[in-house]
């Protein structure tokens, strides 16, 4: 990124609030709610740092969350099994979706960590307010919220800049930050920029296409009165390269542009909220390292459009009683194909035209009344009715010849069949909470959730390996086909909390709790996938692939999280300290037998954190147990497991100046990340033996810097 004369003279002539500053829940983007709603299992919680690539790794410390390794600022998230697709993500309530048959451009890659300002998970029972179209959870990214004076005129002038690096592969970034304000208008502009080469392992190997890069600016305009408020969020992000050592393919391109228009006010009857978003992507992929050379051409064009409407209404005159009324449409378009490449029998002599015109409307309506029965009692039932609309038109192989030859008769057979398809989805939503008393609370519930196909894997319909290959998200080294006649995937699921907690708290957090939450998932056509063929990759003899098409079959999931916070001491020489931390299992197989992939193993971390005066210091432990439980069908490579030590030190010196340093994974054990896929940048230039688990980061020195003005 390369900040312009004039921007870097806005950034730094309008002295702006540091990225430090930790926004409370309560001070979400205009148009997310701030009490919705109170009674699921969530964490809700301000962003107290923002340096760093991936806004994916920002919920780490969230019970059932995990990320599958992909790019440096693309890892996919998880939340009790289930990942990608199945998490709706919202920024800002814009929905975004992968316009790539990789998802290396995934909804959370475009908003960096330098523009959150709240994470907000909500795992398992979502209610049916939050969103449609997913059976996992919600995850939504806000902004912090717009900043005013408190009087007339522009006295509000702030700014301030971050810097952090990291040893392990080199990477470095840094953002700025201004705003200025009166009492009813507010202007903010964030850049931030990342840049890393290749990481190392524990044996201080390099893991060959790694690196990245990763540019993004945002323009906030706000303006406020008489109990309403409208902000326009405008941006741009640019990626000039990522690597993606769990792909056949790296991004070589990826620039979007949105518009984000959000709306609220309060009226006697409750509050009315407001949204309508647009963003274009223009997304390429191919080759552009010599650590894995090669030349492909593949380009991806997407379009975001939608809106969202819902009125809170207010049944009772304490606040003890919401009705929620809503209407929501996300339309997105898509086209992939893969120019020609001159001089290649394979590739040529046509464009490889892969998804044409590909379009998937969903329109929405929902209802929701929260509704407190009791100073004990409280509850929440939804609805929520989705129709959603997908096609996409004819296509065309490279060519007709010999080495096209499947790629032909598949398109062939494709372009004779009708590709329209109308899913009628339901979605219900029953919760509720008993309060025991001030340090006791529980919560249970009932969800039926559904999500429809993605364009990719209904319309996705080479049958030759290369292509085959070119559609996989999951970072396995297999290829995948799409499937017309895929059904909606639908989900039951059950759910409870435990939460023992102390009545007093600090900050946004009790002072201390015990949280459990098991849970049972039973999906109805999960969208799983069937062997149709196998190959080697690369041709390399010793290497081992499947080619699979993707079909529905019903599978359970289940697990059970845990979190904790547990005051150790507190005293003048010490400070305070307290022992914290989250531990997870989850188990995911299908019903007619198999288990299902990326499944994450037993794991726990856990931390000591000491605060005294400025300093605030924390030792992290991370255990991840031996992953056993593998997709045979996808050939999942075994896990062993491995225990990694983290170290932070962070220093208030002044009101405006913070200082940071840490050693991640301090003993530089060599492991393979259990959801970290397999390394085929490694295998591609070994050029020899079998396919091996993608290797993690090895130890890094990490350090950074946020000042304010």
């Amino acid at each position: 990124m390369k900040l312009t004369r004039c921007a870097l003279a806005v950034a730094l002539a309008c002295a702006a609030h540091t990225q430090t500053h930790a926004q409370s829940p309560a001070q979400t983007q205009a148009g997310q709610d701030d009490k919705l709603p109170a009674i699921t299992v969530t964490g809700d919680k301000p962003v107290p740092q923002r340096n760093g690539a991936d806004s994916a790794l920002l919920p780490a410390a969230e019970p059932g969350y995990a990320t599958a390794a992909a790019g440096g600022v693309s890892a996919l998230p998880v939340l009790n099994g289930f990942a990608a697709d199945r998490i709706k993500v919202r920024l800002d309530g814009m929905e975004v979706t992968a316009a790539c048959g990789n998802q290396m451009n995934s909804p959370m890659s475009y908003m960096p960590p330098a523009q959150v300002g709240t994470v907000r998970v909500i795992a398992g029972i979502t209610p049916v307010s939050a969103g449609g179209d997913s059976i996992a959870g919600s995850i939504e990214l806000n902004s912090p919220a717009p900043q005013y004076a408190d009087g007339p005129g522009w006295s509000l002038v702030k700014g301030g800049f971050s810097a952090s690096a990291r040893s392990v592969n080199a990477e470095v970034s840094a953002s700025v930050n201004a705003t200025v304000a009166s009492d009813t208008l507010s202007v903010a502009y964030t850049a931030s920029r990342t840049r890393a080469e290749s990481y190392v392992n524990g044996n201080g190997d390099k893991v060959l296409g790694s690196q990245f890069e990763s540019n993004n600016h945002a323009l906030t305009l706000a303006a406020r009165g008489s109990g309403q408020q409208l902000v326009l969020k405008v941006g741009q992000q640019y990626i000039p390269f990522q690597g993606f050592p769990n792909q056949y393919m790296d991004m070589t391109g990826n620039r979007a542009t949105f518009a984000n228009l959000g709306y609220d006010r309060r009226f006697d009857w409750g509050k009315l909220y407001a949204r309508l978003y647009w963003q274009h992507t223009a997304h390429e992929m191919g080759f552009f390292t010599a650590e894995r050379p090669g030349t492909m051409p593949m380009d991806t064009r997407g379009r975001d459009m939608g809106y969202t409407v819902r009125a809170d209404i207010d049944l009772g005159q304490d606040g003890g009683s919401t009705l929620r009324l809503g209407s929501e449409l996300h339309s997105f378009r898509l086209n992939d194909y893969w120019p020609a490449v001159p001089g290649s029998m394979m590739m040529g002599p046509n464009t490889y035209v892969n998804i044409n015109d590909g379009t998937r409307d969903r329109f929405a309506l929902f209802a929701e009344w929260e509704h407190k029965l009791d100073a004990r009692w409280s509850t929440l039932v939804g609805v929520r009715d989705e129709l959603v609309k997908t096609d996409a038109g004819n296509v065309q192989a490279y060519g007709t010849g010999m080495m096209n030859a499947a790629d032909a008769a598949a398109a062939s057979a494709f372009n004779a069949r009708g590709h329209g398809k109308t899913d009628n989805n339901i979605d219900l939503t029953a919760l509720a909470r008993f309060e025991q008393d001030a340090g006791k609370s529980f919560e249970f519930g009932y969800a039926r959730k559904t999500r429809s196909p993605n364009l990719y894997e209904r319309y996705t319909w080479g049958r030759g390996t290369m292509a085959m290959t070119m559609t996989n998200w999951f970072g396995d080294g297999n290829g995948y086909v799409g499937n017309i006649d895929l059904k909606p995937e639908v989900a039951n699921t059950l759910s409870a909390t435990a939460d023992w907690h102390s009545e007093d708290s600090e900050g946004n957090e009790r002072r201390w709790f015990f949280k459990a939450t098991p849970y049972f998932s039973y999906v109805q056509n999960y969208i799983d996938a069937d062997v149709t063929g196998s190959f080697n990759p690369y041709g390399i003899a010793g290497a081992s692939g499947n080619l699979l098409q993707f079909a529905n079959h019903d599978a359970r999931l289940y697990g059970i999280n845990l979190s904790w916070k547990l005051p150790l001491a507190n005293s003048a020489s010490l400070g305070s300290l307290a022992f914290t931390g989250k531990a997870s299992l989850t188990r995911g197989s299908r019903v007619g037998g198999g288990n299902l992939y990326h499944m994450m193993p037993l794991n726990l971390l856990a931390a000591l954190e000491q605060r005294s005066g400025p300093w605030s210091n924390r030792a992290e432990l991370n255990y991840v147990a031996r992953k056993t439980l593998v997709d045979a069908q996808r050939l999942e490579p075994v896990t062993a497991s491995y225990t990694l030590v983290n170290l932070k030190s962070t220093l208030q010196a002044t009101r405006t100046i913070s200082v940071w340093a840490g050693v991640s994974n301090l003993f530089n054990r060599n492991y393979a990340d259990a959801l970290g896929g397999v390394y085929l940048s490694g295998l591609a230039n070994a050029k020899s033996g079998s396919l091996q688990a993608l290797p993690g980061y090895g130890r890094s020195l990490d350090v950074g810097v946020n000042v304010s003005f």
